[in-house]
């Protein structure tokens, strides 16, 4: 299914007469639970406006995704390994001229002459300009002006319909119930997406201040982690030796930056064999590694995700830094899967320009070349230490986005997401309101994204037990020091069958005692995050002093070194990338790759949030990695 979203639903479509309007019943297409914050309602629009009016397409075999990627995913498939093309994919997922003609005979049905109708050039779009009333009449809706307290204007619609026959072609139509969040200070709240990288904005490390010795000792490792201290306690101890076939991706988004000062303080302290290198670094969208702005707020990310992921894959291994967004507009998620999948930027529709950045820059003085698209090859392991709060996308943006996850998994791309960092808390410790909105006085569980996304790996925080040494059988709690691990239960996603068993077992075994309001109890619904890793205490050199960092953005780059380790000996033994991993982790071939964490919560919303079990739980996943286990296990398969 499509991103397990939503089930499809077979319908029967009336042939088209040259005569009257074909006849089918109008239902809701999208809605909008709230005005976002900053908004008021103003007054209706004029009647005799014009809206450029553009209907995204719905791709063909969408429906299957899950089929298609389990079958080169699940280790029990006589397919497993046999990843896709770029080719394959955008062949198999383009619109159809089915849905193309369908929709085109409608608006003409609808009395809009046929030349007034355009068809992209990637067949993603129909886009037409119509009136505001004809408008209102096709899509049953009232268009309306709100106002921001800037006192910029913007118009749109709370919701919108579209006949039944229809909507089945349709993704989403622009303008809608989206809100144009271009305002002009450009650092505003209300641009989510492609603020991404701003400081302060979704999942952010945390430092504990700085420290001044030196430390190198195993036994301290319940104080100050350092690569060592992973080394011993996920069992990796692996030299790669196929660096040439292998790639590890880390993506930044600018403003975020390192500073090789920093990465050559590190490794001259931690990892020698850093020295005089540095990251290979890919400019998407005008993406640089300024130094302008300093500090914690923009150097820590990518100082803590740079020396952590190189380290523990050597210095042998090169590592791609993805730096993307300039300084002006910046970037979203969906500008780096443009630039890394040339068929994203027009999949249904292409972006949201009301949430992802436009290149060139449309406002001047940002970035004024073109946008990158399909112009960088994808790392076999990508990891990402940032994520926002589900509900600050709506349901079509994530669910678009969380198909190109998918896609990447059908080409052998392994992606990570950190889960977040305020336990059953979105970022900023904001939880739900009945309404939708979001504050820090809500009480309903707020679930992080990508990290609900079916198609990425989720990876949470745990952290050494303290007075606890690397080298006990189980050293590890769920993280419990200045963050709480991002889980909990999607409220867009449903349920993967690859995790069934795992969460159907912790809800009948270990069942939250919550009131159903408060969180999804469904039982339907994707849970996260799908592993974890130590997330507390690292040492970072941050501006030339070293800090103690903590967060989900520790665990994320950790595992993606693990997992490029282990397709380094794959690739060495003449095997493919191990790819989208959540099949082959969750199923029963791989007990025991994880070690289980059973102590510790993820407190958020007024709430204890959920306790660390036996087996997999919305804290800390399946566990943490077992290198040996999970070498032994990967190189088994075929």
């Amino acid at each position: 299914m499509r991103c397990s979203l939503t089930a499809l639903v077979a319908l029967s479509l009336a042939v088209v007469s040259l005569a009257e309007p074909t006849l089918s019943p109008y239902n809701v297409h999208e809605k909008r639970s709230a005005i976002p914050i900053g908004w008021s309602h103003t007054r209706r629009h004029e009647s005799a406006a014009t809206l450029p009016l553009r209907i995204a397409l719905k791709q063909s075999n969408i429906e299957s995704i899950d089929e298609y990627l389990y079958d080169v995913s699940h280790p029990e498939s006589a397919n497993y390994g046999k990843h896709w093309t770029a080719g394959e994919i955008s062949r198999k997922f383009s619109p159809s001229e089915e849905s193309i003609s369908t929709v085109r005979d409608w608006l003409v049905e609808n009395g809009l002459a046929s030349e007034r109708i355009r068809v992209s050039s990637t067949k993603g779009w129909i886009n037409v300009d119509v009136t505001v009333e004809e408008a209102e009449r096709l899509m049953n809706t009232e268009y309306n002006v709100y106002t921001h307290v800037s006192g910029q204007e913007h118009v749109a619609c709370e919701a919108y319909h579209l006949p039944e026959h229809i909507s089945t072609h349709v993704d989403f139509v622009l303008p809608s119930i989206n809100f144009d969040a271009k305002l002009k200070g450009r650092s505003s709240q209300l641009e989510p997406a492609r603020a991404i990288g701003q400081p302060g904005v979704g999942i952010t490390p945390k430092t504990a201040g700085t420290i001044s010795q030196i430390v190198t000792e195993l036994e301290q490792c319940d104080e100050y982690i350092t690569p060592v201290c992973l080394r011993a306690l996920y069992g990796l101890a692996y030299e790669p030796v196929a660096t040439e076939k292998n790639s590890f991706g880390i993506v930044e988004y600018t403003p975020q930056a390192y500073l090789q000062s920093d990465l050559q303080m590190f490794a001259m302290n931690y990892s020698t064999d850093l020295l005089g290198l540095e990251p290979i670094m890919v400019s998407i969208d005008g993406g640089y590694a300024q130094t302008e702005y300093q500090g914690f707020e923009y150097n820590g990310e990518s100082d803590l995700d740079l020396q952590y992921g190189m380290s523990l894959v050597t210095g042998k291994q090169n590592v791609t830094l993805y730096q993307t967004g300039d300084m002006v507009e910046g970037a979203s998620f969906n500008n780096f899967l443009d630039a890394i999948d040339g068929s994203y930027c027009t999949f249904e529709g292409g972006d949201d320009y009301t949430q992802d950045a436009q290149y060139p820059d449309p406002y001047g003085g940002g970035y004024e070349g073109p946008e990158d698209c399909g112009t960088v090859t994808p790392a076999y392991v990508i990891s990402t230490s940032y994520g926002y709060n589900e509900a600050d996308l709506t349901p079509f943006y994530t669910a678009r986005q969380c198909a190109e996850y998918a896609k990447l998994g059908l080409m052998g791309v392994t992606v990570l997401y950190s889960s977040g960092d305020d336990g059953v808390a979105g970022n900023g410790n904001y939880c739900l309101n009945p309404d939708g909105t979001q504050s820090s006085t809500g009480m309903i569980f707020n679930p992080s994204f990508p990290g609900t996304c079916p198609y990425v790996t989720s990876v949470g925080a745990t952290m050494v037990k303290p007075n606890a040494t690397v080298t006990q059988a189980q050293p590890e709690m769920a993280c419990m020091e200045v963050i709480y691990s991002g889980g909990g239960f999607s409220n867009y996603f449903a349920m993967p069958s690859y995790q069934k068993t795992a969460v159907d077992y912790y809800l009948q075994n270990y069942p939250p005692n919550y009131p159903p309001n408060i969180w999804n109890s469904t039982g339907m619904s994707r849970a996260f995050p799908d592993i974890s890793a130590n997330g507390a205490n690292y040492v970072v050199a941050v501006d030339g002093q070293f800090e103690l960092v903590y967060g989900t953005s520790c665990s994320s780059p950790v595992s993606g070194a693990i997992f490029t380790m282990i397709n380094d000996a794959r690739l060495a033994a003449g095997k493919g990338p191990i790819g989208f991993i959540n099949p082959t982790i969750y199923s029963a071939g791989f007990a025991g790759a994880f070690n289980d964490i059973t102590e510790g919560s993820n407190p958020g919303c007024g709430t204890e949030g959920y306790n660390a079990t036996a087996g997999w739980d919305p804290v800390t996943g399946l566990g943490t990695p077992n290198f040996p286990k999970l070498l032994e296990y990967w190189l088994a398969l075929p």
